[in-house]
């Protein structure tokens, strides 16, 4: 046995984490003295904290590794196997994430370097002015916070598709989202997933024709903010008007897409001319 001095020094974890780890359920010790509450670990849990140290590093949550261990009671290595692919998945996207992120940061580095202002790429997204078609849409309209959103599309739109392959239904077109929510609001916003098709069926509705300020972004998601920007300004110097909820149309599969930069969303916001 060893005491919980000795286990913190060959694990290189404080004695405060092991207790912390005990009170969660995470690792007890194997004997614990009724006279003193001295803290002993057997020589075979080191094995287990070696196991917990590298879900750690392999950034899994602490709740993310009880349930692992749990998993390895039972023997469950498809459980485990799911849960090592699921969250290499996740840190592939975070890295691709950082390099779109550095990729920026040196170019703006160089546009400083030559005098060139650091927000001049709003001067680079064009805006234009589009009569768009009407659209017989098969949708689903759920209320979204921001913690949910990247799961929400994925889980959303797959319910969509599943309806269509069931229903035997002609698809017309890439997924939308339409924003119907006047103000962002962290708690929840008014959020309507989309798919053109040719039926006419129970779930859809039609998406009217309207005059719209469009502007197309080659790049990740996280750069709408900045076009959402620039058609609000263009809106304003043009003198025009919102006068429907803004959506978007998803040209490229994010999926498909090796990189950021081969993301191809389209955004449109259905205006009017301000009366004069």
């Amino acid at each position: 046995m060893l005491s919980i001095g000795e286990f913190s020094k060959i694990c290189e974890v404080s004695t405060k984490t092991l207790r912390y780890y005990d009170e969660i359920g995470l690792i007890h010790p194997d004997e614990i003295n009724p006279e003193n509450g001295y803290r002993y670990y057997s020589i075979k849990q080191l094995k287990k904290m070696l196991f917990i140290d590298r879900l750690k590093a392999y950034y899994f949550s602490l709740e993310e590794i009880r349930d692992i261990l749990q998993w390895e009671q039972d023997h469950s290595e498809e459980k485990l196997y799911s849960a090592l692919n699921l969250k290499k998945k996740e840190i592939q996207e975070k890295i691709s994430t950082y390099e779109y992120t550095l990729k920026q940061i040196n170019s703006d580095v160089l546009n400083l370097e030559k005098g060139i202002p650091m927000m001049s790429y709003l001067n680079e997204i064009k805006v234009e002015l589009v009569e768009t078609q009407p659209m017989n849409i098969l949708f689903t309209r759920q209320m979204l916070s921001s913690d949910d959103y990247a799961l929400g599309y994925g889980h959303y739109f797959s319910g969509l598709y599943e309806k269509i392959a069931t229903e035997k239904l002609t698809l017309l077109g890439t997924p939308i989202t339409i924003y119907h929510s006047h103000e962002y609001n962290p708690a929840g916003n008014d959020t309507e997933f989309a798919l053109p098709i040719e039926e006419v069926v129970k779930g859809t509705r039609d998406l009217p024709d309207a005059l719209c300020a469009r502007s197309v972004l080659k790049g990740a998601y996280s750069e709408l903010t900045s076009v959402y920007a620039k058609l609000r300004e263009w809106i304003e110097n043009e003198g025009y008007e919102m006068v429907n909820s803004p959506y978007e149309i998803y040209v490229t599969d994010p999926i498909q897409a090796a990189v950021p930069e081969d993301l191809v969303t389209e955004v449109y916001f259905p205006v009017k001319k301000k009366n004069s």
